[in-house]
């Protein structure tokens, strides 16, 4: 593990080293962050997930590795989608929570997570992330100083993607309704603090 953390280390670039940073400081800060890092096609934003993933893991903290695509989450160490993990509902609103109960093993498991990693998170509703932040905050309350004013109960959240790919899809909505259904038209936003990846690895 430590081998496999060193060259993954190695090859990051200062792009992509600074985001791995800013994240693992906080991480091990133990004060919760909200982090949205954007990055067309080719900046390698999954080879940033798999490193921080590697050096958590070597730490014996844990992480969890989310997509909104099950094809997605087959490119990160254990990889699940949004719904299998956090038992968002398919049918989503404004007033939906995850199927979450207090004391579960679900909810024992995300109390001692120390990441959450989020991918390809444009093509959801915002509502999914709307209805995790209100059961994290459940869940939360009894262990978490942070009361309501932080998102997602004070545990570190970290969102990927690309805004210009393809939006939520919504069936017979207008299209000022499906342009605001994305993350960046959630109340949670206004904590988010956005990172980027501007360099094209691939070319």
């Amino acid at each position: 593990m430590v081998k496999i953390h060193d060259e993954l280390i190695s090859c990051l670039t200062l792009e992509q080293e600074r985001v791995y940073k800013n994240v693992l400081n906080v991480v091990l800060s133990d004060n919760g962050g909200f982090f949205y890092l954007y990055g067309f096609g080719g900046t390698r934003k999954t080879f940033v997930w798999n490193t921080l993933s590697v050096t958590l893991h070597s730490r014996g903290l844990i992480v969890l590795n989310i997509t909104s695509s099950g094809i997605a989450s087959l490119l990160l160490p254990r990889g699940r989608t949004s719904h299998s993990r956090f038992f968002i509902p398919i049918s989503i609103n404004e007033i939906s929570t995850c199927n979450l109960r207090q004391g579960s093993p679900k909810a024992e498991l995300l109390k001692k997570t120390s990441l959450t990693i989020w991918d390809e998170a444009p093509i959801l509703n915002k509502h999914c992330f709307e209805s995790l932040d209100i059961s994290l905050i459940d869940i939360m309350k009894t262990q978490s100083t942070h009361g309501y004013d932080i998102p997602f109960g004070g545990k570190v959240v970290v969102l990927g993607g690309d805004f210009r790919q393809i939006l939520p899809v919504i069936s017979k909505r207008s299209r000022s309704e499906i342009v605001g259904s994305p993350i960046n038209s959630s109340y949670p936003w206004k904590h988010c603090k956005v990172m980027k990846l501007t360099v094209n690895m691939r070319l």
